[in-house]
């Protein structure tokens, strides 16, 4: 959406990164700063963005800050695609949910810092082929959310880069590489891939038994 790349806008990834694996919690001691509002808004409804919205609260009670974490969700909360028990304990937590929005644009300060998101209402019509209601946008119910912290945790495409570079890669219609399931051999010979790129569940347990699948494969072609 519009106003991506304001100031304190940040993908899920980049700023879990930071936090958990950067420290970024312990700037300056740690050269890695991530910033945090009063008011953090993430966008999305999986387990990503549950962990970002925690990871986000926790930092403002580090900081002496008042939380306040919203996540902003287009369906209903029976549609969120995370775990129950991760919808739960947020809520335990502290985190807020907004339904049935739909993030419109970003507008920033003079600065070009983020400092709020506007929205339009949102319905749910029929069954989409996840088996998930279809999330339908009410024109003409804009509505803004102030935000000075911003998390997109609405997940990852297939970088077309690599297909576009590769015409032998054979890919299906999201760009997900095509493989063997037996043993994740793609199109080309020994050339393998897993994980996400192949369309995968998106959990770590599952692009490691990807992966071993493709060890194994490698293994009986060499």
């Amino acid at each position: 959406i519009k106003g991506e790349s304001l100031c304190n806008v940040y993908s899920a990834n980049e700023f879990l990164t930071r936090v958990n694996l950067m420290s970024a919690y312990k700037f300056p001691e740690y050269h890695t700063p991530v910033n945090i509002g009063e008011h953090a808004l993430v966008i999305g409804g999986g387990n990503t963005a549950i962990d970002a919205a925690r990871c986000a609260l926790r930092l403002q009670k580090i900081n002496g800050i008042e939380p306040d974490v919203k996540i902003i969700y287009r369906r209903t909360e029976t549609e969120l695609p995370a775990r129950r028990l991760e919808i739960e304990h947020a809520k335990e937590e502290g985190i807020k949910f907004k339904f049935l929005a739909q993030p419109k644009e970003f507008f920033s300060n003079d600065k070009g810092f983020v400092q709020k998101l506007n929205c339009l209402s949102c319905r749910l019509g029929d069954a989409d082929s996840s088996g998930r209601k279809k999330s339908i946008v009410l024109e003409g119910t804009d509505f803004s959310i102030p935000c000075d912290l911003a998390i997109i945790a609405v997940g990852l495409n297939a970088n077309q880069v690599l297909s576009g570079a590769t015409p032998d890669l054979k890919t299906d219609k999201y760009e997900d590489i095509i493989v063997d399931p037996k043993n994740m051999e793609t199109s080309i010979k020994n050339v393998f891939a897993g994980g996400d790129i192949v369309g995968g569940e998106g959990t770590v347990i599952d692009a490691l038994g990807m992966a071993k699948k493709a060890a194994v494969g490698m293994l009986q072609n060499s």
